[in-house]
């Protein structure tokens, strides 16, 4: 047993270390270049690279979590499928994955997920989550400009006490990668800005090289990723496998560089 002894620092110092980090953090981050809303396998790969090109990426996500769904798979068994050329996405991060029949690659979820966050981090992403999309920021002109946030364990609140006015952050670009809800596009409809139509019935097939295709500025100011495309546009669900999402991510962040430059 080790006679090193931990340093002398007690609860008032965690305390304000927690409060002045966040806080520092969060002041830093209400102005980025591209806010990102949903933190699985399309936004993080997207933060990732847009980061590593020495843009503030900033990600938004309402669970406690990163990483959506890519930690648990299928059918809540935690492998994970990736399509070829994908699978050089999982080579780039380091990821362990094995050859099922020509083309399609297995891997585990938890692995290939946390390798997915440490490399969004270690590019320099921020994040906050438990945190809630509400709504755009919108400029005269129509075009996107931030977002409109609060805490998640607000919206589960009776309604009479709900009065918990949200905080908005700005952005040069904001990044829809919410997965089917398409939680950024769906409120610009409902805001009569733009109009979705709604993801269509599986077809792996179709799926991904669709979703790919369609990736980008859906809107002035806002580019959607993701299965988040397949609502918008209504292309075909892909299911559980997650190359699309990756090589989604990172047309997304070419798209966002393109229009940062």
């Amino acid at each position: 047993m080790s006679d090193e002894r931990f340093s002398a620092v007690g609860e008032k110092e965690v305390t304000r270390a927690i409060v002045q980090g966040f806080a520092k953090q969060f002041d830093e981050y209400i102005e980025s270049d591209v806010v990102i809303i949903g933190a699985g396998p399309a936004g993080l790969m997207a933060g990732k690279i847009i980061a590593e090109a020495g843009h503030k990426a900033f990600i938004i996500e309402r669970n406690n979590y990163l990483g959506g769904g890519f930690w648990i798979g299928g059918y809540l068994m935690n492998k994970v499928t990736v399509r070829s050329p994908a699978d050089r996405i999982l080579d780039e991060l380091g990821i362990p994955h094995e050859e099922a029949v020509p083309g399609l690659h297995v891997a585990d979820g938890p692995h290939a997920c946390s390798k997915l966050i440490a490399a969004a981090c270690d590019a320099g992403v921020k994040f906050a989550n438990m945190t809630v999309f509400e709504d755009v920021v919108l400029r005269e002109n129509g075009r996107v400009a931030g977002a409109v946030i609060n805490w998640s364990p607000i919206s589960a609140l009776p309604r009479q006490i709900t009065c918990v006015d949200p905080v908005a952050i700005e952005c040069k670009l904001l990044l829809d990668a919410t997965g089917h809800d398409a939680c950024v596009a769906r409120k610009l409809e409902e805001r009569g800005v733009m109009k979705t139509i709604g993801f269509g019935a599986m077809w792996v097939e179709q799926s991904e090289d669709a979703i790919v295709e369609h990736t980008g500025e859906c809107h002035p100011g806002l580019i959607v990723a993701g299965m988040a495309v397949s609502t918008v546009y209504g292309l075909p669900r892909m299911g559980p496998t997650f190359g699309g999402m990756l090589l989604s991510g990172v047309r997304a962040a070419q798209v966002a560089l393109e229009k940062l430059t």
